[in-house]
């Protein structure tokens, strides 16, 4: 049985949450998560590129000249695509289609692999529940950093706490130089948490019914609180 530490919002252990092996625990096939990707990456592609052919061009509704008798070639419209301003030949339109289809199964299946690499990479954090009782982008980004910083008491002697004021002064100039990269999925909303998470960088913030392969892919570490984890492992049981 696969096991998960709980943390509150201050970073500290206060429980472990048994997993289940159906959900985080699915070996990974990189082809079908690849698929699975593409498919959503096609379906949310936009066609803009647009070039008018010949029937779209403004004009060209007289003949330039006469069939015979001018010693010039024969044109019948002005909006020829070999006459300047004329239509394009073979070039964008807005009817390509890049939508693709995936069966539903192959789909959630794909969903549970990248969540459950999340787990075998150690990306994965759990809190006990996420709510802030403020409009505060601060307070949020205090949140994440005291997850991130989290670390295991190593003594209460003076010379244990040097050590540790000189590791967390190295670990801080490393952390700086990372790009942060974190996905939050909620279990409920909440206009707070929303907006104070929404101006931080490489941090994004959604909606359980919007969880989707290409930001589980996107972003490197995963938070979930414990009742998000419980209404994953109920949908996809």
């Amino acid at each position: 049985m696969l096991k998960a530490e709980i943390y509150n919002q201050k970073g500290e252990k206060v429980g472990d949450l048994k997993l289940s092996d159906k959900i985080f625990d699915v070996k990974v096939n990189e082809s079908l998560v690849h698929q699975a990707a593409v498919t959503q990456m096609g379906n949310e592609r936009q066609v803009l590129a647009h070039t008018k052919q010949r029937a779209e061009v403004r004009g060209g509704g007289k003949k330039p000249w006469k069939q015979k008798g001018t010693g010039r070639a024969r044109a019948g419209s002005t909006r020829s695509p070999i006459w300047i301003g004329g239509g394009v030949t073979f070039g964008p339109t807005k009817n390509r289609n890049f939508s693709k289809n995936i069966n539903k199964k192959m789909k959630q299946k794909a969903l549970l692999m990248v969540l459950s690499d999340k787990v075998e990479s150690k990306g994965l954090t759990v809190l006990d529940k996420l709510d802030i009782s403020e409009y505060k982008t601060k307070v949020f980004n205090e949140i994440l950093n005291k997850l991130g910083n989290r670390k295991q008491e190593t003594g209460n002697s003076k010379t244990a706490r040097k050590d540790k004021q000189l590791k967390d002064k190295k670990e801080n100039k490393k952390n700086k130089s990372k790009k942060r990269s974190v996905l939050v999925i909620s279990d409920k909303k909440n206009d707070k948490v929303k907006y104070s998470a929404k101006n931080l960088v490489g941090v994004k913030l959604i909606n359980l019914d919007n969880i989707n392969i290409l930001d589980l892919l996107k972003y490197r570490n995963l938070i979930l609180t414990v009742d998000t984890v419980k209404k994953i492992e109920e949908k996809y049981k």
